[in-house]
């Protein structure tokens, strides 16, 4: 019986007379018990309560009292809160073979630098026609990605913890997972069974999150108790999240200006990508988000040699000709992903890359657009977000 489950059964003996109800009276319904300790985590209407971090708004919506994700792009949905210890009741189902997704327990607010995903602890949500590892397991694997950690329990391999049992169900039937965190400990439980976790969580405080990597999945029945704190450090915690608003949605150039080289960019899942080409106004991709005021954030990478000094973005001001860019910034990464913050003040940028000190950079005063212009190397960029 999974915990927090009560039966219910048809017994009206006019609806005896139907073969089929009849059966349906030999069957126990699963459904979940009222609890005044629980509330529900999910209003079953509207997403109200929580915040799509980096997906397209179709990616994440409402049907039949449902949280339903196609999978794409890849990403993740969080709650509007951050939470500490608590019990975590929710039902899933994959409703294609080989769907994959999760559920990130006290998350960051924003993506890991280089990724789709949030730091945080994850519970996963994988199908059984995804296939077979000794790396994982389609039973509620649990493990720390992009810069959380966690002692695992046995069985485990590196710092993933393995079910004890393989309870879980196939495409499209309906799933159990009870997550009870407390303390920097969590432990899983997957219809009604107890079967992986782990201890000594860092962080041990922040959101929660459902993740969309592929899978097509229905969420339902989401519901939360809070208990009591063991007073989580601000080092035990994930950073409070800031009004950050994702300028690329994962599945398309909307938003953004596509240049006259129409080739030049394409949206790949959740990064942007340009193949090489001259640089120039022609090529170069136009937000449709200006700034004036505000703060730019984004994550970048080169695929190629010779290595580059200056990052993939220019400024243009009232629409006049002529691009304005960025000077040569010390402590980039010539290989592997950096993270670019620009604050707009006034008639200054003030820029810093993988959080060096800031570089100030002179502009015209009033609003500027900004847009991505391609290297002589491939570039990859992610997480484009403004406040």
């Amino acid at each position: 019986m999974f915990p927090g489950l009560r039966l219910v059964r048809l017994a009206s003996v006019s609806l005896l007379c139907s073969p089929i109800l009849m059966a349906l009276t030999l069957t126990a319904l699963p459904v979940l018990a009222a609890d005044p300790a629980f509330r529900p985590l999910f209003n079953g209407r509207d997403l109200r309560g929580w915040v799509n971090v980096n997906c397209a708004p179709e990616t994440f919506t409402v049907r039949d009292g449902m949280i339903h994700c196609d999978g794409i792009p890849t990403g993740a949905l969080r709650t509007e809160r951050q939470y500490e210890n608590f019990i975590l009741e929710l039902e899933w189902r994959h409703l294609k073979p080989g769907g994959n997704a999760g559920v990130f327990i006290w998350s960051g607010p924003m993506p890991a630098l280089g990724q789709p995903f949030l730091r945080a602890i994850e519970v996963q949500v994988l199908d059984h026609g995804y296939g077979k590892s000794d790396w994982f397991t389609t039973h509620g694997d649990i493990f720390p990605i992009h810069g959380s950690t966690m002692k695992p329990f046995s069985p485990s391999r590196g710092d993933r913890s393995f079910p004890k049992e393989s309870r879980s169900l196939g495409a499209p039937d309906w799933n159990h997972y009870r997550i009870v965190a407390t303390n920097g400990v969590i432990r899983l439980s997957v219809n009604g069974v107890e079967v992986s976790g782990g201890s000594a969580c860092q962080w041990r405080r922040g959101y929660i999150a459902l993740e969309s990597e592929g899978g097509i999945v229905d969420w339902r029945h989401l519901r939360i108790q809070e208990l009591p704190s063991t007073k989580a450090t601000a080092a035990e915690s994930a950073p409070e999240a800031r009004p950050w608003k994702s300028l690329y949605d994962g599945r398309s150039l909307r938003g953004w200006r596509v240049p006259a080289d129409d080739g030049a960019w394409k949206a790949s899942d959740w990064t942007l990508r340009s193949r090489p080409a001259r640089e120039g106004e022609e090529a170069v991709l136009w937000s449709e988000s200006g700034i004036r005021r505000h703060e730019l954030l984004f994550d970048w990478r080169w695929d190629g040699k010779p290595a580059q000094s200056v990052p993939p973005v220019v400024f243009r001001s009232g629409g006049t000709a002529g691009l304005i860019r960025l000077p040569v910034l010390d402590g980039l990464r010539p290989e592997g992903w950096n993270r670019l913050r620009i604050r707009h003040e006034g008639r200054t940028l003030k820029v810093s890359a993988n959080d060096r000190p800031e570089v100030s950079v002179e502009v015209p005063r009033g609003g500027l657009e900004f847009g991505f212009v391609p290297a002589s190397v491939p570039v990859q960029i992610s997480s484009v977000f403004r406040q």
